[in-house]
């Protein structure tokens, strides 16, 4: 499998050299051709990283890839450091910064997966027509190689040195610490000094696609309490209707309050209730007693809420409120929200970062760039830089397939145009060509 990899690099360094170099200026021709040249490298590093099990809870293996980049990082001449996990029960986050002047460009990746050491898959694999398989090499270990051969490209074309740029990969992306407010500080101080973000996840794995927005991810708890008795009490005045029925009118009113609002969907994803209840909140789920001549005294359901705005995620979680707050008789309901992953809106800022960025794709040769629907665009780190930076795109990585399963693809083809995309579009930000 090694020794086939240079032919590949070969047929990838031929097949991307045929792009429209009509409007690419000179420095930007030496971009591109770095990140011709350093592709079979980028592959080789591919390899490498995927080929280390950095599973969420895996904190030494995250830690391993994390120095693996940060080693490439203080090559280019970045600053970096390690910030440790601790305090958030994960690993940690690795953090690069090349200061310059221009706008600041946050770039995010992440160096977890969700394979943990007991999982079967495990390593990388060459399959046929450019295809790589392995743990992790959609997402995102492919879109972390390409930030960094993004960055060599910039350096070895002597403009990296005049860039703002703050690279941030996070240790736990795919099973977050907690509390989430400490799992996200850096993240978050990051995007508070950014101009500009720019993230790496795989998106749709599409190239032709880009994400300009995301939905957030947040769960909820309703906890209802009832009177218990003999079946044969129900409904009476002492007794009331009991707390499985109560929960069942309070999940039916928010499925006729707020089913059908565009991009919003809420889940109860868990239901437990009768006499005697278990909830085993770490593994969201538990036991229950009950039998069929009692009257339930507990009932509980957990599920999340995806919103594609803060507007939509507040008028949700009021609306769920209004409906658990009148009970039926002799019962009460408790409903708590978590904080979960907020929101990226599709705002001005990113639609027209967008844009520049699908013209850079077209002036190369590959095509027009579209936005993702949100409908099948997941919660990512970027979300949390919505209120700091003027425009924020996602999804630059490499294209791919399965991601999450032992199917997971990379397509070695899209790693020198993602990568091509992503460094002329830096450029340009960073010489003002768009102001």
């Amino acid at each position: 499998m090694k020794g086939s990899l240079p032919f590949i690099c070969l047929a990838l360094f031929l097949g991307s050299s045929d792009f429209s170099l009509a409007q690419v200026s000179k420095v930007e021709k030496k971009i591109l051709q770095s990140i011709d040249l350093n592709n079979a490298e980028a592959i080789s590093l591919l390899e490498e990283v995927v080929n280390i099990n950095s599973g969420s809870m895996n904190f030494e293996g995250v830690k391993k890839v994390g120095d693996v980049f940060k080693a490439k990082f203080d090559a280019l001449g970045m600053t970096t450091r390690w910030v440790d996990g601790a305090d958030f029960n994960r690993a940690g986050h690795l953090i690069a910064e090349q200061k310059g002047k221009g706008p600041t460009m946050l770039l995010i990746g992440h160096l977890d997966t969700v394979f943990e050491p007991s999982s079967p898959f495990q390593k990388f694999k060459l399959l046929e027509n450019n295809i790589g398989s392995g743990p992790g090499i959609d997402d995102m270990k492919g879109g972390d190689v390409i930030i960094l051969q993004a960055m060599t490209g910039l350096k070895e074309a002597g403009v990296l040195k005049n860039m703002n740029i703050i690279i941030v990969m996070t240790g736990d992306e795919e099973l977050s610490g907690r509390p989430l407010e400490l799992a996200r500080k850096d993240l978050v101080e990051a995007a508070k000094r950014a101009d500009i973000a720019l993230g790496f996840e795989n998106g749709d794995g599409k190239p032709t696609t880009a994400n300009i927005s995301r939905r957030s991810s947040s769960g909820w708890e309703l906890k209802v309490t009832g009177v218990p008795s003999h079946s044969s009490q129900v409904f009476s005045e002492k007794i009331g209707a009991g707390a499985i029925y109560e929960l069942s009118r309070i999940l039916y009113g928010f499925y006729e309050g707020l089913a059908g609002e565009e991009l919003l969907t809420f889940n109860p994803g868990m239901v437990i209730g009768g006499t005697l209840v278990d909830h085993d909140k770490a593994m969201d789920g538990g036991s229950a007693y009950g039998k069929s001549n009692v009257v339930a005294e507990t009932a509980i359901s957990t599920g999340d809420i995806r919103c594609i705005s803060p507007e939509q995620l507040e008028k949700t979680q009021k609306t769920m409120k209004r409906i658990s707050a009148s009970n039926l008789p002799q019962t009460s309901a408790e409903l708590t929200f978590d904080v979960g992953y907020p929101p990226l809106a599709p705002t001005d800022g990113n639609k027209k970062l967008l844009s520049y960025y699908s013209s850079v794709s077209e002036e190369l040769g590959y095509g027009r760039v579209i936005a993702v629907d949100p409908l099948k665009a997941g919660a990512a780190d970027i979300s949390f830089t919505a209120p700091y930076v003027d425009m924020a795109i996602d999804g630059l990585g490499l294209g791919g397939t399965n991601d999450h399963t032992v199917n997971e693809t990379g397509d070695l083809s899209t790693l020198p145009s993602q990568t091509k995309r992503a460094a002329i579009l830096m450029y340009r930000l960073s010489t003002g060509k768009y102001e």
